[in-house]
């Protein structure tokens, strides 16, 4: 049984592959494009799967998109009917779109599909899931669970926003949904954008802002009382309210009244680009609290509904792994399971497993306490032919490495020089996080390595903090965690041992300051609360990757690594090896590495003139 699953048209476009329930390739528009968050029908990710699996339009027995636009057109209507006659203007922009190009979708898609390939007579069945079930189906079926509690929360779907639901075997039975407009993922996403973020694209620089707010000050606990008095109201099981005049996304273009907002919380909406005050972050961890006591809920909703205490999460809320951290450490659960592309980009892969396990209800194999998204390297990989292609193309000298042992000795060596290493090697990730094939890596002991990166190659807010990568074998030994965190989804404390006393006057620095503080033995990768986003990396999905670690901890006794994704603000994850090569000469990368070739920056052609781009060339994300 093989089946395309497609995701497209609102953000992060997407096509994945499943033969037989396994997912096989998956791959997100924007790498070949080059548009982040590209949300246009996925032409170039659904050529390049098949082509890797071997596969034409006509071997496939079904294609699925991963939700349905007919309900989501009615939910559209009956939005507008219900608050007209506000919100007219935005209704006279929304309508023609849908009637044209979203109302009738499925002729769109097929179109779509001729012309890429139009030597196909009949095309495969053509399937629409709704939008939360293919969020489910992503995170059950690949999970390592027979059985388990299912919660996925997002936006908006169709008309629901969050779900519970049943996973056992083939089958998911949705248990209970909370619908538009009456969102979570929204509520969050209104704050982004009232601390001067990029909704759909700033959740997570929220979520890395928020440790900077002091959960003890007086203003915070008073930013809470009033989010949840009068924002909105949270029930015992997790479902909530928001106060509709507080918001005018359901029929505005914008999320919120912002003058409403002003008065409540007694500040402005900040301008995007402008400093932080203490009081936007303040704001910023009173709804990243709010949103940690919301989501126990629902899943202890989930838990008492099931009978499991398996939990598996998706959608975009999936990807706050801070607040995965906590439901992890509350004991709700006994196991849980996060879907590594839990956003709109994993809708395509749900969509695909939804179709096989549910419409055609194919029974499931053994799955023996494993997942099988394959560490989620599941996207493209190029060949030494590439690289020495692009390097030919921009005539770039490189160091060719006949050893891989001696590569990883090398790239250790400069590691611990100080070095900030590109390194692109293998399939890429699907999903929003680096996972050491498509990273730029530094040294975690350095307590430069954080400004950096941040500065000087991403280009981006210095607040921002950056995850390790460290051996799964050795995690214990860094942080408060037991379990796995293969996907980066989840945050732990620095173990106690390693934290280092903070100055007595650190309390009243400005965050400017604070942010320079050396908190730990491993600086570049604790953040401010003594927390990181831990990745431990395993020799059985990323042996090279876990050579390196080990060739670093050879020399230097860590076993671990600052991992942030390879690519510089505004622009998706490089891809192809030219998109890698663009990236090192345009930032302050000292070295690249590609596949058994080491580049180093001061040998390349103009490199000093291209490594002078500033900030200001890259568009804001």
């Amino acid at each position: 049984m093989r089946i395309l699953g497609i995701a497209a048209y609102y953000h992060d476009a997407s096509a994945a592959i499943t033969i037989d329930g396994k997912v096989v390739a998956a791959a997100q528009e924007e790498w070949f494009s080059r548009i982040k968050h590209d949300p246009s029908f996925p032409e170039q990710a659904i050529r390049w799967a098949l082509a890797d699996t071997g596969l034409s339009l006509e071997d496939l027995d079904a294609i699925a998109f991963y939700d349905k636009p007919l309900l989501k057109f009615e939910r559209l209507l009956e939005t507008y009917y219900r608050h007209a006659p506000s919100g007219v203007s935005s209704f006279l922009k929304a309508i023609p779109i849908w009637v044209k190009e979203k109302l009738f979708l499925k002729q769109e898609i097929r179109k779509a599909l001729k012309g890429m390939y139009p030597e196909v007579k009949q095309l495969p069945k053509l399937l629409f899931p709704e939008h939360h079930l293919s969020h489910a189906a992503s995170a059950f079926y690949p999970s390592p669970f027979e059985t388990a509690a299912i919660l996925t929360i997002d936006g908006v779907g169709e008309w629901a926003t969050a779900s519970i639901c049943a996973g056992k075997g083939r089958n998911i039975q949705i248990l209970k949904e909370l619908h538009f407009p009456d969102s979570l993922g929204l509520l969050y996403s209104a704050f982004t954008n009232f601390l001067g973020f990029k909704v759909n694209f700033g959740e997570y620089k929220l979520m890395g802002l928020a440790p900077y707010g002091n959960l003890e000050d007086e203003q915070t606990q008073t930013f809470i009382r009033k989010i949840k008095e009068e924002l909105i109201d949270v029930k015992s099981d997790g479902s909530l309210i928001l106060k509709r005049p507080y918001f005018t996304y359901a029929t505005g273009n914008r999320m919120v009244d912002e003058s409403r907002w002003a008065k409540l919380f007694g500040l402005p909406r900040r301008d995007p680009e402008s400093p932080f005050e203490q009081q936007h972050c303040n704001l910023a961890i009173a709804i990243q609290k709010v949103t940690e006591e919301v989501v126990l809920k629902m899943a202890a909703t989930a838990v008492k509904l099931t009978g499991s205490r398996n939990l598996c999460l998706a959608g975009g809320v999936a990807l706050n792994c801070v607040a995965n951290g906590v439901l992890l450490r509350s004991g709700i659960v006994d196991q849980l399971w996060i879907q590594p592309a839990s956003g709109d980009a994993g809708g395509s892969l749900g969509a695909a497993l939804a179709a096989h396990y549910l419409y055609f209800e194919q029974a499931p194999s053994s799955k023996e306490g494993q997942d099988d998204m394959k560490g989620a390297y599941l996207g493209p990989k190029y060949s030494h032919l590439d690289i020495e292609r692009a390097a030919r193309k921009y005539n770039a000298p490189y160091h060719k490495f006949e050893d891989q042992q001696d590569l990883y000795e090398k790239v250790a060596t400069l590691l611990t020089e100080g070095a900030a290493v590109g390194w692109y090697h293998g399939r890429q990730e699907f999903g929003p996080r680096a996972l050491g094939n498509r990273s730029i890596l530094g040294d975690p002991r350095n307590p430069e390595m954080q400004r950096k990166l941040n500065l000087k190659i991403k280009f981006r807010e210095s607040f921002r903090p950056f995850a390790p990568s460290v051996l799964a074998e050795d995690a214990g030994n860094y942080f408060d965690l037991d379990v796995d965190s293969p996907y980066m989804l989840l945050v732990a404390p620095v173990k106690g041992s390693r934290r280092q006393d903070l100055p007595t006057d650190y309390a009243g620095l400005p965050m400017s300051e604070k942010i320079n503080v050396r908190r730990s033995d491993v600086p570049a990768i604790t953040h401010i609360d003594f927390s990181a986003r831990v990745q431990t990396v395993h020799q059985e999905t990323n042996p090279g990757y876990h050579a390196l670690l080990e060739a670093f901890k050879a020399k230097t006794g860590y076993g671990l690594l600052v991992n942030t994704s390879f690519n510089v603000r505004g622009e998706p994850v490089v891809c192809n090896p030219e998109d890698a090569y663009r990236c090192f000469v345009r930032t302050h990368m000292d070295y690249l590495v590609m596949g058994d070739y080491l580049f180093i920056k001061t040998e390349q052609p103009e490199s000093e003139k291209i490594a002078a781009v500033q900030a200001e060339t890259f568009t804001l994300d």
